[in-house]
């Protein structure tokens, strides 16, 4: 899979799973807390996470790539075809 050309963006996150609602639950120390319904078992929180991203961003799913933190809450993930700025204005932060 290769990377679109231009701008892209990286950013730390915590992700909260089993939680009752989905959405941003702010923003400390540079990491951004996601709450996300999906359970943490077999990878079901990265795709929920994943997509969460890609639909409150507005970029296809195939953008956003894990870059660390696959079997753990804490979470480097990076979206290409968007500015850091213009992520974290979408994230709401």
């Amino acid at each position: 899979m290769s990377i679109p050309d231009g701008p892209s963006a990286t950013v730390s996150v915590r992700v909260v799973p089993r939680s009752s609602k989905e959405g941003v639950a702010g923003f400390e120390g540079g990491v951004v807390r996601i709450r996300l319904n999906a359970p943490a078992v077999e990878g079901k929180a990265n795709e929920a996470l994943v997509r969460f991203l890609a639909k409150a961003v507005g970029v296809p799913r195939s953008r956003i790539t894990l870059v660390t933190g696959e079997r753990g809450r804490s979470k480097i993930v990076r979206v290409a075809g968007v500015t850091r700025e213009a992520l974290m204005a979408a994230l709401g932060l």
